[in-house]
């Protein structure tokens, strides 16, 4: 695919660098400001002049702002393949049910009478790691049966409809189990689906960047059929584009971004639908090549701002991550929904 007119390349160059600007903001701000260079040293030379800014910077801050590059990137990615796949531009990665099957794993480990405590008394494990595989568990399940539909089904629509009826199927069973369950579990759970970034230790955040290098590498290889795909279907066929091959591998990428972010920072929203409008914007092109590296830097930039945001920077608030997404996410989706209503007019 020839690069469109009006494409601007060279906002590949910007973003990085924009992107190390928020890292190095969200290493200093919280609600104790480190200076710039302190935060040099605590990571290139062995420590910052205060024992306390080291550990908040290695143990707290870097951790968490890596946790939300990788997170964006991934959502953003996910929401580019399902919006080139179902030609719709409010799709997003959640459709296929994934959230829903994470959900329901956190679920079952929260709101089932006795199961959590006693579990991680006897496994020595700590509540957080316990939620993390039970939403791995979740989206593994969910991908799973997706896989073995998309396997039978050759229309994406029907694919994307059976998606939907499956995470309500699982919104119900979550509802089921919250309408019985003990106050302090449904508190527990509601605070899992406000999305955190601050939940990975040091130690796992490799597994984070596992699943989402993985899933970033197998969207790479798709460039050429996701650019035939914007032509349609049937294009797409007569340019020799094996639809078969690529739905499977596009589910498969979806599965490994979506599930690894939502079993470990909980169900984040509106990043996924977002973001790919954003880079769309920002580079000007369809064109994959571009489009995806502009989505992923896109994405973890938008992550970033938002976790700033939700700490409020010299201040012990919090806010709920979902909150700071969807004030970010929904003006960007009035404004595509807006953009197609002129354009079909």
């Amino acid at each position: 695919m020839r690069e469109q007119a009006g494409a601007r390349p060279w906002i590949l160059l910007a973003l990085p660098v924009l992107l190390a600007a928020l890292l190095a903001l969200s290493l200093a701000l919280g609600s104790v400001a480190i200076p710039l260079d302190q935060i040099a040293g605590a990571l290139f030379a062995g420590g910052a002049d205060s024992q306390a800014w080291t550990n908040i910077v290695l143990k707290f801050r870097l951790p968490k702002a890596l946790t939300a590059a990788l997170a964006g990137m991934a959502l953003g990615a996910a929401g580019l393949l399902m919006q080139t796949w179902f030609r719709n531009p409010l799709a997003e990665p959640f459709v296929l049910g994934l959230s829903a099957g994470a959900s329901l794993g956190v679920a079952l480990v929260l709101l089932t009478a006795g199961g959590g405590g006693a579990l991680v008394a006897n496994l020595g494990l700590s509540g957080d790691l316990l939620l993390t595989v039970a939403a791995g568990l979740g989206s593994a399940g969910a991908m799973l049966v997706v896989l073995a539909v998309a396997a039978r089904l050759r229309n994406s629509v029907s694919l994307l409809i059976l998606g939907l009826m499956f995470g309500y199927m699982i919104a119900a069973i979550v509802s089921l189990l919250l309408y019985f369950a003990l106050p302090a579990r449904i508190q527990a759970y509601i605070n899992w689906t406000f999305g955190s970034f601050s939940g990975l230790s040091a130690a796992q955040l490799p597994i984070l960047a596992l699943f989402v290098g993985a899933g970033l590498a197998l969207a790479a290889s798709l460039t050429k059929p996701l650019n035939a795909l914007l032509l349609g279907e049937e294009l797409a066929l007569s340019l020799g584009v094996d639809l078969g091959r690529a739905r499977f591998a596009i589910i498969l990428a979806t599965a490994l971004l979506v599930s690894a972010v939502t079993a470990f920072c909980g169900p984040i929203a509106f990043l996924g639908i977002a973001v790919p409008h954003l880079a769309r914007g920002l580079l000007g092109s369809a064109d994959h090549r571009l489009l995806l590296p502009a989505t992923c830097l896109t994405g973890a930039c938008v992550a970033l701002c938002a976790a700033l945001v939700a700490e409020l920077p010299g201040n012990n608030l919090a806010l709920p991550l979902n909150v700071v997404t969807a004030l970010l996410g929904a003006p960007v989706v009035i404004l595509v929904v807006l953009r197609q209503a002129r354009g079909q007019a």
